[in-house]
């Protein structure tokens, strides 16, 4: 008796590891730790691993990881953090996220820089090298639309490389060959970084977020008491992950004016 509960002392701490935080929510998204019970994400919750996160219709969340890869989730979305190792002495590890089905924005962080990000989804295993991604799935298959960096996309039948900024492939399932959508048009790019962040008027989950009266979030020298990040500027072609997620709050508290949502195809579902 005393040795197994040894064995479950050492084994649930990793259960239970933190791997990040919820920077940004809007309800109603939802998180259910392995074991547990499913309920509402709340902005600054720990994210832990095997953990699952669920937006609804109306829902949408920014996750921060302790490498600083940070991930923002679109509406009507599904995803489980399968494995996160992260040794910020060392520098190393490695994470996989599996994508059941709506859309998500992936900034890697140092885990990508070693190419040691990876998202699944039943048609693709897709491979994230220093990049930022846009990655859609749903019953016509999966979609990836390449940013910045380097993207390798597998399954049974081949492997297909994004290097290109804005450029995408589309995968079928798993057994169809990838193919090449060539440069995704403007339209679909803004709507995709609209669709996945806090809405016009959505405070991100931080209850009376409004600097208005206050100055304002990452410009000038006044800055609002109540602002969780800063408005993010580019670092070597890459966003710094901290500030892309408050980006998007900053969307949603009136701000920052936000891009037009555009019309497009409906997204694959």
């Amino acid at each position: 008796m005393v040795s197994l509960l040894g064995v479950a002392l050492a084994v649930a701490p990793a259960w239970a590891q933190q791997v990040g935080t919820a920077t940004a929510v809007n309800p109603l998204s939802e998180s259910t730790p392995p074991g547990g019970t499913t309920a509402p994400l709340v902005v600054g919750a720990h994210i832990v691993h095997k953990e699952r996160i669920h937006t609804t219709p109306q829902g949408t969340a920014q996750l921060l990881f302790t490498d600083k890869s940070s991930m923002s989730i679109a509406p009507n979305t599904d995803i489980v953090i399968d494995e996160y190792v992260y040794n910020p002495d060392a520098n190393n590890g490695h994470m996989l996220v599996s994508l059941a089905k709506g859309a998500l924005r992936f900034v890697g962080g140092q885990l990508s820089h070693q190419g040691e990000a990876t998202i699944t989804t039943t048609a693709a295993t897709i491979g994230i090298r220093g990049a930022t991604v846009t990655v859609i799935h749903g019953a016509t298959g999966t979609e990836v639309i390449n940013h910045f960096g380097i993207i390798k996309i597998t399954n049974g039948a081949g492997t297909f490389l994004l290097t290109r900024s804005e450029f995408g492939a589309l995968v079928k399932n798993w057994e169809t060959q990838i193919v090449d959508l060539g440069r995704i048009p403007p339209g679909d790019v803004a709507y995709y970084q609209a669709f996945a962040m806090s809405r016009y008027g959505e405070n991100g989950g931080v209850s009376g977020f409004n600097g208005a009266a206050l100055g304002h979030c990452g410009f000038g020298q006044v800055q609002s008491t109540n602002c969780p990040q800063t408005f993010w500027s580019p670092s070597n072609g890459e966003s710094d992950a901290t500030q892309i997620l408050g980006n998007a709050t900053n969307f949603g508290s009136g701000q920052i004016t936000p891009p037009p949502t555009p019309p497009r195809r409906p997204p694959p579902r």
